[in-house]
């Protein structure tokens, strides 16, 4: 009963509520974990997200600094809900393709070199569409309806399409494409239902419509329409689908044109292929426009609704591909097919235009870059968003070449029984051995890096504990220093990206130039030179088919494994939680953007609650939940703002974001973030490889710093009378455990207040304070892993 008497004169005073509202990062938390008490009641939301309290804490009341009211957001089920999660598998490269839209550097103004940038973004992401559709027809129409069907003993290998080559009705080339085509016809429909269905849910979560500040210079993502991406989709949707639906049209098409315009050739069915011909070339125009003329409209949330032309494009272009099947069926007397399906140089000539159009993306982010503030921190010099952009391009390559090459390798019973797959293909699979080689000098130098940090490091650690007595202890050091020393590789990865972007090119340069000048496969064109360079391009060429094979086949896997087992259905979802922060601006069947739902939860919940009460609220959000919860904040009107604590900790505000994405977190950005809160304070740990300090400085009601750490990671560094076993190593997970927590979110809490400090307890770092548990020690002095007591730049 004493302990009631706390809150029960803090509601006699008339002291407004207050909340903290947990936001978890990726990989997901339940409620009961995050509140730290097996029962549970939902407040709102439904099945997907929503937020939850201990059902002790059923009514709304006045902070306790040790017992604060909590709220717990959940937001898993964004990104690992159903099985159906397991099909988004196939849309990695359109990910990231996506994610390149948002890289670009942070300047203001020069609109022109901006829509530069965002339209060939969205072209080099429709090409991946054309790319992967053109894979799934060289699969269905080149080597089974074309190559195979029309050799005997490879049609005989296939009894289930033997139907196709025994002299019946379908043994007509044409009939045999027209039937293969359902196929990549299959492919996109499913990318288009993939995408429509996940529209509905994830695109359709309205923004709570509050009037913001009318400040001179808005943060970007405190436009209204910023996390209302629905008619953008809808529009790159239709464009897409019909995209995908034209590359069926079109590789029809040149199948039959060599026929209809050759010796024996000419008359009705040459005329209609002209039409067919001139249908598609204006179809792929108007493709052309809609992806390049409409961007994103992030200042009003009210977008108009795209023209009934725009929704209708996909439907005319299945009317075209009807009329072109029902074309190919006709029947032509003597039409045989031998050799590859005419038309198969799409594969070179896509590649060709991805390089021209990701060179033109380099020219204008360096652009960019060159005309924007605080840019020592951005990655690449402005080259991440073209960089990131290659590898899509090179992974969605490698995942259609592996899949028709494997395929043409079941298909032949030996070798030459059919051409097999474009040369371009074995080029490619030539290149991977020697990506691979990069890659692996690349992992070894961390290797070496890491040792070597590790070695420095280790004999500094103890003096980081300097109230301890414990003795030195060489595997415990070394285990502390070593965590240290892979968490700093996180600030290597843009020169790794670079790495890895540069030698793709180079030899995706050499692979187009070879398939190109030859028109054989390497071990072809190597066949005169001496012994040992044709036994290097027999073997590259050789195991890069078999990896690129494997890959789809773990990808395969992956899928199927993830649709079957929640548990590895979560794991895939990992990844989306990493990738899929941001809304579809460029690739439409891309898995969904989560923070289109998210952000919007957060926004209304603060919102109202804070309409509601009158209260306040401190919103804490670890790793990939501080994104959403700085995304959140910039979504409220000031009046809200102004009842609002920001408490970070493991975030990669700034250690990731900021240098990936600095126009929406790059420093310009976080200071603006810390001007519109009244106190906003973050937490990390020198072991932590995600999160790391924003590096702004403090303003508001709570003038202090920002940062806070790097925290001591272990809490101890041996034993005592309060923890005799030894401590984890937290790393990047569990903050709450660390006893700055609770003093930081009390503190945030009563700066709200007005007041400087909680009454009775709470202290600053630097402070002593007694022993309290087991996260408590004599000085909690903030230390480098290196023994000073600065804190360390951000890096």
């Amino acid at each position: 009963m004493a302990g009631d008497s706390v809150p029960a004169q803090r509601r006699a005073r008339g002291e407004r509520p207050a909340v903290e509202l947990l936001v978890h990062g990726v990989g997901g938390a339940t409620p009961q974990r995050m509140l730290g008490d097996a029962r549970t009641v939902r407040v709102t939301g439904d099945d997907t997200a929503s937020i939850h309290r201990r059902t002790d804490d059923a009514e709304d009341r006045a902070w306790d600094d040790r017992d604060p009211l909590r709220e717990a957001y959940s937001w898993s089920n964004l990104t690992s809900g159903n099985g159906a999660r397991a099909l988004w598998l196939l849309l990695l490269p359109f990910m990231i393709v996506n994610v390149t839209h948002w890289m670009r550097p942070a300047v203001r103004g020069h609109g022109r070199t901006h829509r530069c940038y965002d339209a060939l973004v969205r072209l080099v992401a429709l090409s991946l569409t054309v790319l992967l559709v053109s894979g799934a027809s060289v699969v269905a129409l080149d080597l089974f309806a074309w190559q195979c069907a029309g050799v005997p003993g490879c049609a005989e290998r296939s009894s289930w399409f033997g139907f196709a080559s025994d002299g019946g009705w379908w043994s007509a080339p044409g009939r045999r494409l027209a039937l293969a085509a359902l196929l990549p016809v299959g492919l996109t429909v499913l990318l288009w239902w993939l995408s429509h269905r996940t529209w509905s849910t994830y695109e359709s979560a309205y923004p709570p419509v509050r009037v913001r500040p009318g400040t001179s210079e808005p943060a970007p993502l405190e436009m209204p329409g910023f996390w209302f991406g629905r008619r953008l989709v809808s529009r790159l949707r239709a464009a897409h689908t019909a995209a995908g639906l034209l590359t069926v049209c079109a590789a029809l098409q040149a199948a039959a044109w060599s026929r209809d315009h050759g010796p024996d050739g000419g008359g009705v069915l040459a005329a209609s292929g002209w039409a067919l011909a001139a249908l598609t070339v204006a179809a792929a125009l108007a493709v052309l426009v809609l992806v390049t003329r409409y961007g994103r409209n992030e200042v009003e949330v009210e977008d108009p609704p795209p023209h009934r032309a725009v929704t209708a494009l996909p439907v005319m272009c299945a009317v075209l591909l009807a009329l072109t099947a029902l074309h190919a069926s006709w029947e032509r007397p003597g039409w045989e097919s031998a050799g590859s399906l005419p038309g198969t140089v799409v594969f070179p000539a896509v590649t060709v235009l991805q390089g021209l159009m990701i060179t033109g993306l380099a020219l204008a982010a360096l652009r960019l870059h060159r005309l924007a503030r605080d840019t020592d921190r951005t990655a690449l010099a402005g080259l991440g968003g073209p960089a990131v952009a290659l590898l899509a391009c090179g992974l969605a390559g490698a995942l259609t070449g592996g899949a028709a090459q494997r395929v043409a390798d079941w298909l032949s019973p030996a070798p030459g029984t059919i051409p097999g797959a474009p040369v371009l293909l074995s080029w490619q699979a030539a290149a991977i051995p020697s990506l691979l080689a990069v890659a692996g000098v690349l992992g070894l130098v961390a290797v070496a890096r890491v040792a070597r940090t590790r070695r420095r490091l280790a004999p500094t650690v103890l003096a980081n504990y300097p109230g301890e007595s414990a003795p030195p202890d060489e595997h415990r050091s070394g285990r502390v220093a070593g965590a240290v020393a892979r968490a700093r590789l996180t600030d290597s990865a843009p020169s790794v990206v670079g790495v890895l972007a540069g030698a793709s090119l180079l030899l995706g340069v050499v692979a187009v130039a070879g398939a190109g000048l030859t028109g054989r496969t390497p071990s072809e064109a190597a066949g005169d030179a001496p012994a040992v360079l044709s036994a290097v391009a027999g073997f590259s060429e050789s195991f890069g088919s078999w990896m690129l094979s494997a890959a789809v086949l773990v990808v395969v896997a992956m899928g199927r494994r993830a649709y079957r087992d929640p548990a590895a259905r979560r794991t895939v979802g990992i990844l989306w939680d990493v990738g899929t922060f941001w809304p579809r601006a460029a690739h439409p069947f891309a898995p969904p953007c989560y923070a289109e739902r998210a952000v919007p939860d957060l926004s209304w919940r603060i919102g109202t609650w804070v309409d509601a009460t009158g209260g306040r609220v401190v919103l804490s959000g670890h790793s990939q939940g501080s994104v959403l919860a700085a995304a959140a904040v910039w979504q409220l009107d000031a009046p809200t703002r102004s009842r609002v604590a920001l408490l970070t900790h493991g975030s990669p505000l700034a250690r990731l974001y900021g240098r990936w994405f600095p126009k929406y977190f790059g420093p310009h950005a976080l200071r603006l973030l810390r001007d519109d809160l009244p106190c906003w304070r973050n937490l990390w740990r020198a072991t932590d490889p995600i999160g790391g300090p924003v590096g702004v400085g403090g303003r508001g009601l709570d003038d202090r710093p920002v940062d806070l750490g790097p925290l001591l990671d272990p809490l101890h560094y041996g034993r005592n009378l309060q923890c005799p076993l030894p401590e984890p190593l937290l790393g990047h997970g569990d903050y709450a455990a660390d006893p700055a927590y609770d003093r930081e979110r009390a503190l945030l809490c009563h700066a709200l207040r007005g007041e400087e400090r909680p009454p009775g307890a709470g202290v600053a770092a630097g402070d002593d304070v007694p022993p309290d548990g087991c996260g408590a020690v004599a000085d909690l002095t903030v230390k480098n892993p290196d023994g000073s007591g600065e804190a360390p730049s951000p890096p």
